[in-house]
């Protein structure tokens, strides 16, 4: 058996990026609205280790069907694997303070990456910053203050946790512009679902054998405990969750493959719009005007950045 749409294109095919990475978000943002859904019943450390689990059992399958199970090892496995610490310190940050965030609050913290990409862009990769995105910069800033508004007595420090997974998240895409350009996307994927499972499995050990915190089940439960009773609802959401974080990241990469980048990232900020969709049909939850008004300053400062990157490789 072949799977076609996973295997090299030569030619750019514009319809099926777009197509792919609106599936992507859809799917995407829904399983992370289900994770936040679910969070009072397991911990973060028990979904992580399920869902990886069955990540690398559905992606060894994949690649067996389609590309070749050679295709899971990298070509150079050291910035594969610190890509692979960094997504997992992403995960951690954006789904720790869950139960206490709305969907629409933790999206926005995510999606501040592009202003650390463009940061770490000028720190590690010594690229030139112009007018146009140090004002993009500027807006994106904005925007993420008006969301989280420190200002106000309501505001809670794990609110941070999302903006800190959007700069984990901005250290893997600059890992991958500069030193994995030619890996395989089941090589890449597969070195996630490794870190997942063995940075799930240590959680295990010190939350359930080692340490113990009142304060911290009380107040972030979803970290603060190892390893919840195991049910038959937790395994089979854990499989599910599985499917569409492969769905989704698959979809992701092979969109990218498909088309300039450049063309496809304002597509990307749909992943804002999804989010507060499922927001509203499961929980219930519209967010309030000064979120609204931060996510709309957050999707146009990576607008522009990507317009401005678009017109950069016209010149």
């Amino acid at each position: 058996m072949n799977l076609n749409i996973l295997n090299p294109q030569k030619e750019d095919n514009r319809f099926l990026a777009l197509s792919l990475i609106i599936l992507g978000v859809i799917v995407l943002s829904l399983q992370d609205s289900l994770i936040k859904l679910m969070s009072s019943d397991t911990s973060f450390w028990q979904l992580q280790f399920l869902r990886s689990s069955f990540n690398i059992i559905i992606l060894i399958l994949i690649a067996h069907l389609s590309l070749g199970i050679k295709t899971l090892l990298p070509i150079n496995w050291k910035p594969v694997y610190l890509r692979a610490l960094m997504m997992t310190c992403c995960m951690f940050c954006f789904f720790s303070a869950s139960p206490s965030l709305t969907v629409a609050q933790m999206a926005a913290g995510l999606y501040t990456y592009p202003l650390f990409v463009l940061i770490l862009a000028i720190i590690i990769l010594k690229e030139k910053v112009g007018i146009w995105r140090l004002s993009a910069l500027i807006i994106g800033l904005i925007g993420t203050l008006v969301i989280l508004e420190p200002w106000s007595y309501k505001f809670k420090y794990d609110q941070l946790l999302p903006v800190l997974a959007g700069f984990f998240y901005a250290c893997n895409i600059i890992l991958i512009r500069k030193y994995c350009r030619m890996e395989s996307v089941f090589s890449l994927t597969l070195a996630v679902g490794i870190i997942f499972l063995l940075s799930a499995f240590v959680g295990i050990i010190f939350f359930e054998f080692i340490f113990s915190s009142k304060y911290l089940i009380i107040e972030m439960p979803f970290i603060g405990i190892g390893w919840p009773n195991l049910t038959i609802l937790i395994l089979g959401f854990a499989f599910l969750c599985s499917l569409l974080n492969l769905i989704g990241n698959i979809a992701l990469a092979k969109a990218y493959q498909s088309a300039e980048s450049s063309w496809l990232a304002p597509l990307d900020y749909s992943y804002l719009i999804f989010a507060t969709l499922w927001s509203k049909i499961i929980f219930g939850y519209w967010p309030s005007n000064s979120i609204l008004v931060g996510l709309c300053l957050i999707g146009f400062s990576g607008l522009l950045i990507a317009y401005r990157e678009k017109i950069k490789r016209k010149l």
